[in-house]
Parts: structure tokens; C-alpha cells; sequence
């Protein structure tokens, strides 16, 4: 059976009321936003140009009210003023050095001028001896010479002086102490240097009574014969004694009186 449009069922008639009214409604509602929205954007603009107006006129009335004599300079500081005069001048004030000052100054400067003229050394000076005992193993740096101990021929660049574990091992010539340390060759060694490029150097020792920077006068004690070390075993209690000249071993012999 088929139906014409004007036999419709109604409940679509109904429905097709219901969305018109819909769509009216969304239309009225559209229509007084927008009249809202452009009479508030009227106002805003209304707003923005008299508070542009306003701000013009008060920058208007503010510069032709500051003149130049509503300007107050700050008064300067007179104290200021005087410290900083004071501070660039110099002070004049002048310390006097009292008599017994000069007196220690002038002591100490010939002090130290006489210790440096007592440790100079030369080819010409002498070196007394520093142990008691005989040479058991002489200078040698052109040939080898045998060592007991280590059962070889090496070179020697000191003497091996023989001696007591005990005795006071006294320094050759005056000198200043410039190392002290402990080697397992020739155990605790005392090194001072006597002028002129000249050094001395005294091996296998013990209770050393002097520090680095002490000045040693000749004969003066720089400590005590040792046990020897295990290089010197067979050798015995032993002095190692040796003699540079910038920093090259030199024969002690030459030296000696």
C-alpha cells in the first residue's frame, strides 16, 4: 500500500515542528550575541580613546608645569670634600729608626757577608780528614775497582774510608748543609756545599745534629759513623766520602793535607 504525502503519519508531522522551532530559536539566540558583542566592542573602543585623551593631557599639563627653577640641585658635601683632600695628600709623617736597630742591621749584614767568604773553596784549598781509619776502596772513574761486598768491578766516585761505629765524623771544610737524606746505598747522608761549585758529600751516618741551611764550620761535628748498609757489608763500618766540583765527581786525594 503505498501513501501520499498527505497521509503522513503524524508523529512525523510532529517532529518536523519541533526541529523548525529548534532552528528558530539557535537563530534569535545568534542574533542577540552578535548585537551584544558589537555594542560591548563599541563601548571598549569609547573607553580606550578617552583614557588616551586623558593621559595626553596630563603629560601636557606636567611639562608645562616643571620649569627649571623647580629643580633643586643637592647641596656637596663639605666633609666629603675635605677627606678626599686629605687622602691625596701624601703623609709626611717619617718613623725614626732607632740607634740600636741600625746597630743589629748593620751585624747581621757582616754576618752574613762573613759566612759566605768562609765557605769558598778552591782547587788551591784543603780538606782535612773526616774519619780515623785507613782508604779501604780508593777514588776511581778511569778504570774499575772490586767491591767485596757485591763481588764486582765498578767504578768509584768517592773514597771509602774505614772507621768505628760511633766515632765523630767531623766535616772536612766549612760548608752549608743543603740535603740530608737516606739512600740504601750509603744509608743517611749529609751533602754541603763549600763555595765555588765545590760539595761534599758524607755517607753512612747517624745522629745527624744539623739541619738543611746550617752552616758547618771545618771540624764541626755532622754526626756519627754508622753500621754500614748492606752494599758495604764486608767492608765494615765505613765513611763514604765524596767530593763534586759542579756536580762531577773530583778525587779527594787531591785535596787532602
Amino acid at each position: 500500500m503505498i501513501m501520499n504525502k498527505d497521509e503522513r503519519p503524524s508523529f512525523l508531522r510532529g517532529k518536523g515542528a519541533a526541529v523548525g522551532i529548534v532552528i528558530c530559536f539557535v537563530a534569535v539566540i545568534a542574533m542577540v550575541g552578535a548585537y551584544t558583542f558589537n555594542n560591548y566592542q563599541d563601548r571598549m573602543d569609547e573607553q580606550v580613546a578617552k583614557a588616551e585623551e586623558q593621559a595626553e593631557k596630563l603629560t601636557e599639563d606636567n611639562s608645562e608645569e616643571t620649569t627649571a627653577d623647580d629643580i633643586v640641585l643637592p647641596e656637596e658635601d663639605s666633609s666629603a670634600e675635605d677627606m678626599t683632600e686629605a687622602e691625596d695628600q701624601p703623609d709626611v709623617q717619617t718613623e725614626e729608626i732607632p740607634a740600636d736597630t741600625e746597630e743589629s742591621v748593620d751585624d747581621t749584614g757582616a754576618a752574613g757577608t762573613a759566612t759566605e767568604a768562609e765557605v769558598w773553596f778552591s782547587e788551591d784549598s784543603t780538606l782535612a780528614w773526616p774519619a780515623s781509619g785507613a782508604v779501604l776502596i780508593g777514588y776511581s772513574m778511569d778504570h774499575t775497582v772490586f767491591f767485596s761486598t757485591l763481588e764486582q768491578y765498578k767504578y768509584n766516585p768517592a773514597l771509602i774510608i774505614g772507621g768505628e761505629v760511633g766515632e765523630t765524623i767531623a766535616a772536612s771544610a766549612a760548608g752549608i748543609v743543603t740535603n740530608i737524606e737516606d739512600t740504601a746505598q750509603t744509608g743517611t747522608t749529609v751533602t754541603l756545599d763549600m763555595g765555588n761549585g765545590y760539595s761534599a758529600v758524607y755517607g753512612q751516618l747517624t745522629d745527624v745534629p744539623v739541619s738543611i741551611g746550617d752552616y758547618i764550620a771545618s771540624g764541626e761535628t755532622i754526626g756519627t759513623l754508622n753500621e754500614p748498609t748492606k752494599y758495604y757489608s764486608v767492608e765494615g763500618p765505613n765513611l763514604y766520602f765524596e767530593i763534586l766540583k759542579d756536580g762531577e765527581p773530583v778525587d779527594p786525594m787531591n785535596f787532602m793535607e
